[in-house]
């Protein structure tokens, strides 16, 4: 026996130590899930940023180059204002249309000369020329404003306007070197020894192309999935163009910059686009050489260093004139560039990302847990249904021994003419009968239990008067009630209405009920049945003053087969089955069963039902 149970505790001590170290690997498992997510997600909100920041700022320089390309083309000498050389102006102008995605980008070209009483020439491509145009309030203030401080352009947001000034040629050289040092925004532009100013061409872009078209466009270009919501603003915050409303930013980039990525070289044959290393924005150069062959040295020491442009001039075949562009006065980067993401910000997107996966790892973890649990207690509800069938089938068998031992007493004690007397005989017929049944009784119990648990239990449901059903149950206990001396105390409510319920079954519940009452009486022989009306629900109970019920014990006492400690220590007889067969039937009946207990004072069972509505 000590063997047995040593074997038993030892089979689930080492249960419980496979299990836990199962629910411990997985719970390891889901802390290195967990910093694997954070190393993870810090590389991505990494690899986001800089990918951001990249497409921003390649969609400023993409903006900035069509701004460039508008702006650099039409470079021109004097002597082309001087003797109306329109040719060389129109080739510029069809060059640039036939560049550009967006021939559009311009509404307008207008040149102002040194007098400011002249009117303005105005630049038609379907003539080819500059022609005179009245002077427009709008173009007067730009050039008003340039003229005063040109160091406030050459972008002129508001007015969607750029200012190109027109400078006298200086003389032609064979080899030209150019050595710039740039100086700070407030120095003076004449130590830089540039040539004279002689007038301004002002360049209006459209402004439904911008918004509609080209920014548009470098939104498809860079932000295609829809993932960044952006906008751009201009020097006084005021938004010129937005995809969604922001409320921060990832990342920033300034656009509308003048001061050229790529060097711009107008030729008659093409475009020979180079870049720079850094941007600068401090000086004009513009000047006529002769030449087709480039080379170009460069060097940046930091944001006020040198700059050095050279050009060669070999000595060949033919001249063709060309202009260098190789900055701006003034520049700067009058709009800003705000792109965010459509969550808030890269970080909120990347830990919202972080903890979606953690909480599907999480939610696996706990159906993992879950489920070793579930397995866990359906394994323990099994044993305990196991054992409590061999109790069940223990307390049967008892159950059946004593009313068979006394069948088999009285009947051998008739065979072997022990009994001769018409008393005896009839005593011993009355004994064998009694005890019959009681085994009719338990048998008839045991297969209500197996019909109700089969699903194959029928009832006869029809309108039935309560009353009826606890009389019915009472005289059917009668027998028990007089032999044990039961008082039993009846208070039925009158003109209670019926109830749709199997009759014959229904008052087997409340003989249960009463039986139990009975069997577990304590030395106590009262008790009472009550029938109520109350909101519709017709309520019968049945109340005793026994040994009660512990609470610990008062969730189980429904389960089949289940018997309290206290009741089998005190050797009451009974199969666990009695309760069980009441829920089963009053839940057939859409009703329920409750039961209000305390040890050493009695039980009160109730059960519930609806009315019959017709």
């Amino acid at each position: 026996m000590f063997r047995s149970l040593f074997d038993s505790m030892k089979r689930s001590w080492f249960s419980a130590l496979i299990i836990a170290g199962v629910i411990g690997v997985l719970t390891l498992f889901l802390g290195l899930q967990y910093m694997w997510l954070t190393e993870v997600s810090e590389a991505t909100r990494e690899r986001m940023h800089k990918r951001v920041e990249t497409d921003a700022n390649r969609f400023a320089e993409d903006f900035d180059r069509e701004m460039q390309a508008a702006y650099y083309n039409f470079q021109t000498p004097a002597e082309v204002w001087k003797d109306s050389a329109w040719e060389e102006f129109s080739d510029r102008y069809d060059f640039w249309k036939q560049k550009t995605l967006y021939p559009e980008l311009i509404r307008g070209i207008y040149f102002f000369g040194k007098d400011p009483a002249a009117k303005p020439l105005k630049y038609d491509p379907a003539d080819r020329a500059f022609v005179p145009s009245e002077p427009d309030p709008t173009l007067i203030d730009i050039r008003d404003r340039y003229t005063k401080d040109p160091k406030s352009g050459p972008v002129y947001d508001d007015a969607y306007a750029m200012v190109l000034p027109i400078y006298e040629s200086e003389k032609r050289m064979e080899h030209l070197m150019i050595r710039r040092v740039a100086i700070p925004r407030s120095g003076n532009p004449g130590m830089m020894g540039l040539p004279e100013r002689f007038g301004s061409l002002i360049i209006l872009l459209d402004e439904a192309t911008i918004k509609q078209h080209l920014l548009p466009d470098l939104t498809q270009r860079y932000f295609p999935e829809g993932d960044f919501k952006l906008d751009v603003s201009n020097r006084e915050e005021q938004r010129v163009f937005a995809t969604q409303e922001l409320t921060a930013s990832d990342t920033t980039a300034n656009m509308f910059n003048l001061s050229p990525e790529n060097m711009l070289f107008f030729t008659t044959r093409d475009a020979i686009p180079k870049s720079t290393e850094e941007r600068q924005a401090d000086v004009v150069i513009d000047q006529r050489v002769e030449s087709h062959t480039f080379t170009r040295t460069e060097k940046v020491e930091g944001k006020s260093g040198t700059f050095n442009l050279e050009v060669r001039t070999p000595r060949d075949k033919g001249r063709m004139r060309t202009s260098i562009a190789a900055g701006t006065t003034g520049g700067g980067d009058p709009w800003k560039l705000r792109v965010q993401h459509v969550s808030g910000s890269i970080d909120a997107f990347v830990r919202s990302e972080r903890n979606k996966s953690f909480l599907i790892g999480l939610g696996v973890y706990l159906l993992l847990v879950g489920g070793i649990i579930a397995i866990l207690l359906s394994a323990m509800r099994s044993r305990a249904f196991a054992r409590r069938q061999i109790d069940f089938v223990s307390s049967v068998s008892h159950e059946f021994r004593t009313p068979l031992a006394v069948i088999y007493t009285a009947g051998e004690n008739l065979a072997d003419g022990v009994a001769k007397e018409e008393n005896q005989v009839s005593r011993y017929g009355e004994l064998i009968k009694g005890e019959g049944k009681k085994l009719s009784a338990m048998v008839e119990q045991i297969l209500e239990f197996a019909g109700a648990n089969s699903g194959k239990q029928k009832y006869r449901f029809s309108s039935t008067d309560v009353h009826e059903v606890v009389n019915d149950a009472l005289d059917e206990c009668r027998p028990l009630i007089e032999s044990g001396g039961f008082d039993v105390e009846t208070d039925l409510q009158l003109d209670l209405p019926p109830v749709n319920a199997d009759r014959v079954a229904l008052s087997s519940a409340i003989q249960n009920l009463i039986a139990n009452s009975m069997k577990y009486a304590n030395g106590s022989k009262w008790i009472r049945i009550t029938a109520k009306n109350g909101a519709g629900r017709i309520k019968i109970a049945v109340e005793d003053k026994g040994i009660g019920i512990a609470a610990a014990d008062l969730s189980q006492i429904f389960e089949p087969f289940y018997r309290s400690k206290e009741v089998v220590d005190a050797q009451i007889s009974g199969n666990g089955l009695g309760l069980n067969l009441v829920k089963k039937i009053v839940e057939a009946h859409d009703g329920t069963i409750s039961v209000e207990s305390s040890p050493g004072v009695g039980s009160t069972f109730t059960i519930d039902l609806p009315q019959h509505t017709n």
